[in-house]
């Protein structure tokens, strides 16, 4: 994009202050119906498993399979959204959700519904970081914690409340009508965007390094399969997968350095050389997993120790989803007005007393306790997410923003593939010994969440820690990062 180009769009945006372009605008209504779709099967698991005849493990699938598929493809969108026009990878994203969802709806089979989830997430995978890149070429640095806390309904709050979106409608009918919900409005959302939408950008050629594709799908593809595994499966053949996995991710990133050399890299690494740019990406994946592991075990709590059906249970985390989005553009308009630290470090240690409470639960804690503590976590996570994307991104220069959203969202899938798999496979080992040594199946169930919920505050103390090193604003490091370029 010519400087001429963007010097344009940033005036355009800013013309009119406290409104957010017309292009963001649709971009995060797209991305927050597909975002929302990663979760939204959670609660249709036991109807699945009785309509399809299928196990519990194979029925999760349908989850793992979307987040496996999202860590796969996005790798690819740094490249893919550098040679497409806006409209192109639109129509692309929306297309192939559309094409899912409407194959979701008449799936015959276990195997025809997973091949539809995962044409959802590819058409997923390739939104997000759109509506990253697209961002932070056409919105004003002054102006961006503003409009990225509008973003932060899409990428935050979706998967917060597919849970509860999904035990509304399955009050009203069977799964099938999960799909048959999103897809007119996901379709109604295409139609404007191409109406409205205008390509921001040109497309630049390039081409693709197919060795780099392979081994970013075999790497980050093969370490979230491997996390996954661990869930009711053997511990030796998952640690195996992941350890394989690993070390294709090390080849990926040996083989993107030397074809830095040439101009030509999948997924350019040099974003990395931006000091608060990685900082928040390492922020980013710890908190991510902090997150996606309360999210699976406080329902795992509230069904299988309380005893409350699934549309009690979205009812209960409503409020906490729904403070979170409401709290975005608040969190925008001060993180502009008093730059990021006052609002990442409580929102990091709010994070770290959220799941302190948890790890206390008891048979008998009252719910206003637990909503308390789940509307303290995302009210947290708010404070924190907005600032830290914000600042991470505005680190780095505008030539590499594709590349830079596009690591960040590969590594919010696998931490959150991290995240589940280690809550779980923490639950589960204690609860099993708890089971052996005579404790009752409630108290033993809860004993294990309760050591899960142990290893999440732990890890939130890396977002304290992290958080502290974070500067105020991006533009106070960026004379000290661009000088070294």
């Amino acid at each position: 994009m010519s400087v001429p180009q963007l010097d344009s769009l940033a005036k355009s945006a800013a013309a009119v202050p406290g409104r957010t372009p017309a292009v963001i605008r649709l971009l995060v209504l797209a991305t927050f119906v597909v975002i929302l779709n990663e979760t939204i099967m959670i609660n249709a698991i036991p109807q699945l498993m009785s309509a399809l005849h299928i196990t519990e493990q194979t029925a999760q699938w349908l989850s793992t399979a979307f987040m496996l598929t999202m860590a796969v493809v996005i790798p690819i969108t740094g490249w893919f959204l550098q040679r497409v026009s806006t409209r192109h990878a639109y129509t692309t994203a929306m297309g192939l959700f559309l094409l899912g969802t409407a194959l979701a709806i008449v799936a015959p089979s276990f195997e025809v519904l997973l091949g539809a989830r995962i044409i959802q997430a590819s058409g997923t995978a390739v939104m997000m970081p759109l509506l990253m890149t697209t961002l932070m070429q056409v919105v004003p640095e002054g102006d961006r914690g503003r409009v990225m806390g509008n973003v932060s309904l899409a990428i935050s709050v979706a998967p917060a409340m597919g849970p509860t979106v999904s035990g509304v409608i399955l009050q009203f009918g069977r799964w099938q009508l999960l799909f048959a919900v999103v897809l007119p409005i996901a379709a109604v959302i295409a139609w404007r965007g191409l109406a409205q939408l205008k390509n921001v950008g040109e497309p630049q050629f390039s081409t693709i390094d197919w060795l780099s594709m392979v081994t970013a799908a075999a790497g980050f593809g093969g370490l979230v399969y491997g996390l996954s595994r661990f869930e009711g499966g053997d511990a030796r053949v998952a640690a195996a997968i992941v350890a394989a996995g690993l070390a294709t991710i090390a080849f990926f990133v040996v083989r993107q350095v030397v074809l830095q050399k040439r101009g030509a890299p999948l997924m350019d690494l040099r974003i990395l050389r931006h000091r608060t740019y990685t900082v928040a990406l390492i922020l980013m994946s710890v908190a991510f997993m902090a997150m996606l592991g309360s999210m699976i075990l406080l329902p795992l709590y509230l069904q299988n120790v309380r005893e409350l059906s699934p549309l009690q249970t979205g009812l209960l985390v409503m409020p906490g989803g729904l403070a979170m989005g409401l709290l975005g553009p608040i969190v925008g308009r001060l993180f502009d007005r008093f730059g990021g630290r006052v609002l990442v470090i409580p929102g990091a240690i709010g994070i770290t007393l959220a799941l302190i409470g948890f790890t206390q639960a008891t048979m008998t804690m009252p719910f206003w306790q637990l909503l308390g503590l789940h509307a303290l976590l995302m009210v947290s996570l708010a404070a924190t997410f907005t600032p830290v994307f914000t600042l991470g991104l505005g680190a780095v220069p505008p030539h590499l923003y594709s590349h830079a959203s596009s690591l960040l969202s590969t590594l919010q899938q696998v931490s959150g593939a991290i995240g589940t798999a280690l809550v779980v496979t923490v639950m589960s080992a204690r609860t099993d010994a708890l089971r052996s040594a005579g404790v009752t199946e409630a108290l033993a169930t809860l004993g294990g969440m309760r050591l899960a919920f142990v290893i999440g505050a732990v890890l939130s103390v890396v977002v304290v820690v992290t958080a502290l090193l974070l500067p105020a604003r991006a533009d106070n490091v960026g004379e000290v990062e661009g000088s070294g370029r």
